[in-house]
């Protein structure tokens, strides 16, 4: 478990560098813990800073632990800090205020960057991107003076975004160079619920396009888009996606492809350097191939796996992918990551045969609510949802015990996935996993991991 004299670093306060940070202690680490974070305020929770109107600042700054907790733990944390290097010759972190941290062992939890567009007009006041706490704060100061807002990326953040501006009364369009938003997580006809959703709620959407070029001369007045259209617009948010933080990685010699690569345990290329969270490219027996997982469940479930194996305890990170996301109240969830060539099944209130559906003339249940499930070889591999939490909670057990169901029983709306997951044959050996702790809500919604922002929060 290491002595009083073992050092670990911990590079990024994030939900994976905080759960890896307590994991240590949890797991007996006896010596001293230090974590570095560039940002000034307490380590926070990525997913709610999309409810910057949804109650003002208390709605969306969840520090992730108390500040005594720090001391409690006996972690050292380094707010205001960034690490400039990890040099891999004097095993050190070298950080932006002239400090070199000597350490044992270093987990990188850098997350992601969030991607912008290349176009003209990018750099003007008023477009904008939303990561972290400062994004927020403009964002919610943006939205104040007013609309139009320009959403631009049909993403879970965008999606998010566009909800909470247009429950503030703002004139809201979406952006999307696909056919609809979120069709590629969910699917043809999954999407197309939740885009009838923001058509309900006002929501004007533009399909098939990308931007051109924003316009304004020092602040965005309007989104040029690639069909020739000028949309009006007083913000914009951009949400086109991330890309992970790997520049240390990379300077100090770790193997990186779309992310840093790890195994199971947490392992990167140089043994001494351990990485979990967005950033990470990790195997995953719940994943088709090997990949990027960014959501904040997976970030706490990898980190503790992370911290567990900086003290000696050699555990997997195997806990199922799982978001949710919550639009005008509404609460969108998924377990399982689909892959090509699955079947998909959506629950009879829609239709019995996936091919013959049109999205947008689906039959709807009353509540506006939906469920549907992904097989694979007749094993169930994953499911989403709104407004469903029993359902999926039941569909998450049979995912994770691979029990084999037929699609007539998963489409069928007599089933009672609960009493089926309780007669399934229980699980093999189980590997240890840290759960979630129970997440204190905004008034609005979780977020995706987020945000996505990565949604990674277990909704109720």
């Amino acid at each position: 478990m290491g002595d009083e004299t073992h050092h670990h670093v911990i590079v990024g306060g994030s939900a994976a560098g905080i759960s890896a940070a307590l994991a240590l202690r949890r797991h007996g680490f006896a010596g001293r813990v230090t974590v570095v974070e560039a940002g000034h305020e307490l380590p926070y929770e990525r997913p709610p800073l999309s409810k910057a109107l949804a109650g003002g600042e208390h709605a969306f700054l969840h520090a992730i632990l108390p500040r005594q907790a720090y001391a409690e733990h006996r972690i050292t944390l380094l707010p205001a800090t960034r690490a400039l290097a990890v040099d891999p010759r004097r095993r050190a972190v070298e950080l932006d205020d002239g400090q070199t941290l000597y350490a044992d062992r270093v987990l990188l939890a850098t997350g992601v960057l969030p991607r912008t567009l290349p176009v003209p007009g990018a750099e003007l006041a008023g477009v904008l991107t939303l990561r972290d706490v400062r994004d927020a704060r403009a964002l919610a100061a943006r939205l104040r003076a007013g609309g139009p807002v320009v959403v631009v990326g049909g993403g879970f953040i965008g999606l998010e975004v566009a909800a909470v501006a247009r429950e503030a009364g703002l004139d809201v369009t979406v952006v999307e160079t696909g056919a609809r938003p979120l069709e590629g997580p969910l699917g043809p006809v999954l999407a197309s619920r939740v885009t009838a959703l923001h058509e309900r709620a006002g929501v004007r959407l533009r399909t098939g396009v990308s931007v051109a070029a924003f316009t304004g001369t020092t602040h965005v007045t309007g989104v040029r888009l690639t069909d020739g259209r000028v949309l009006p617009a007083a913000t914009v948010v951009v949400g086109v996606g991330v890309r992970p933080d790997t520049a240390l990685a990379e300077a100090a010699g770790v193997l990186c492809d779309d992310g840093i690569v790890v195994d199971r345990h947490c392992h990167t290329s140089v043994p001494w350097i351990l990485a979990a969270g967005d950033a990470t490219n990790q195997p995953h027996p719940h994943l088709p191939t090997r990949g990027r997982i960014e959501h904040w469940d997976n970030a706490m479930q990898q980190g503790a796996v992370a911290g567990a194996v900086l003290a000696g305890v050699l555990e997997s990170h195997t806990a199922l992918p799982y978001f949710y996301s919550e639009q005008y109240g509404r609460t969108l969830q998924m377990y399982g990551r689909p892959a090509p060539g699955d079947e998909f099944v959506p629950r009879a209130e829609a239709t019995s045969a996936v091919d013959s559906v049109d999205p947008a003339e689906a039959d709807e249940p009353e509540d506006g609510g939906f469920l549907g499930f992904w097989t694979r070889e007749g094993v169930l591999v994953a499911a989403a949802g709104l407004d469903r939490p029993r359902e999926l909670r039941a569909a998450r057990t049979l995912i994770e015990r691979r029990v084999p169901v037929d699609a007539a029983t998963l489409a069928s709306p007599t089933t009672d996935l609960r009493a089926l997951a309780r007669t399934s044959a229980p699980p093999g050996p189980s590997v240890a996993r840290l759960r979630s702790r129970p997440q204190t809500r905004s008034p609005h919604a979780g977020g995706t991991s987020g945000t996505s922002l990565a949604s990674g929060k277990e909704a109720p």
